[in-house]
């Protein structure tokens, strides 16, 4: 049914054309074009143009040319058949990103304990941010000496094995953008100081499904990582597993780092993502932002 919804049109109008008013150009435009969207999702049977524009207080000119942009987009969806506007699947997925992030930790922390208990060492989940891991969460090894981090923190993605496991399952042109743009931060005498050694690592964490961190972000402290994937594919979260040297020995790092696998597997599947297939090309991944100080140690 096509309804007219203009009754309170002046009000909302009122609000669009004063944040308009404050900026120009670009900005302008996209304030006019989040203020479409919210409008299209408050009802979902959909908008005539002009009861859209008149919605918005914009001309309809204006506000076609703004929907054609974000249809193309996929943010907004046209039927030819009732001749409405509706919110479109792009919306849907952006939305579906901060509702996995909100409860991503709420159903990571049950398997995160399980591999605690079998390991007995601590265990680290973390974010893909840009240049960055971000710490989200942590379950404590109950060993007297273990490793310990705070929500929040950060590192570089090269200096640890969350990181490096984040970066193994990217293109090699996506891996290379980023190492322009951030380099290769130095935290420890450890650090991969060098764009090869970084190719050498990640090709081993390619082979292996896992990635090692071997005193890189902090001395006397080695991790072991996979990587969790999105519902497309798309890395975006490691688990690791972490803990003194003298517990994790390099011998121990195939058990622990198959087991890695596993937890990361099973935290991909409970959050709604997928995991590659293992021939396929890694996708390009959705960063998670992040605001925090930098320091996690996994």
């Amino acid at each position: 049914m096509i309804r007219s919804r203009t009754a309170d049109a002046p009000a909302l109008a009122g609000k669009v054309e004063k944040l308009a008013r404050e900026h120009d150009g670009t900005v302008q435009s996209l304030l006019r074009a989040i203020a479409l969207l919210e409008i299209l999702a408050e009802d979902d049977e959909g908008y005539r143009l002009v009861d859209l524009a008149a919605r918005a207080g914009l001309s309809t000119s204006t506000t076609h040319r703004l929907l054609t942009t974000l249809e193309q987009k996929q943010f907004v969806q046209f039927s030819r058949d009732s001749s409405l506007w509706f919110v479109g699947v792009r919306c849907f997925s952006i939305g579906s990103a901060f509702a996995r992030r909100r409860n991503f930790a709420t159903l990571a922390l049950p398997l995160m304990r399980r591999l605690r208990d079998t390991t007995g060492e601590t265990v680290n989940l973390g974010l893909l941010d840009q240049g960055d891991v971000v710490f989200l969460t942590q379950v404590e090894s109950r060993e007297l000496m273990r490793a310990i981090t705070r929500p929040g923190g950060r590192s570089p993605l090269p200096c640890t094995a969350m990181g490096q496991a984040l970066l193994s399952a990217m293109s090699e042109r996506e891996v290379a953008e980023i190492l322009q743009r951030h380099g290769l931060p130095r935290r420890t005498p450890n650090s991969i100081a060098r764009p090869t050694l970084l190719h050498q690592v990640l090709t081993a964490a390619r082979k292996q499904g896992y990635a090692v961190d071997d005193e890189e972000n902090a001395v006397g402290l080695r991790c072991v990582a996979a990587v969790i994937f999105d519902e497309f594919r798309r890395p975006y979260a490691a688990i690791s597993i972490a803990g003194p040297t003298v517990r994790v020995t390099q011998r121990r790092v195939p058990e622990l780092g198959q087991q890695a696998i596993f937890a990361a597997r099973d935290i991909t599947l409970a959050t709604g993502g997928l995991v590659p297939a293992l021939n396929e090309t890694a996708p390009r991944p959705a960063a998670r932002v992040s605001h925090a100080p930098r320091d996690p140690s996994s």
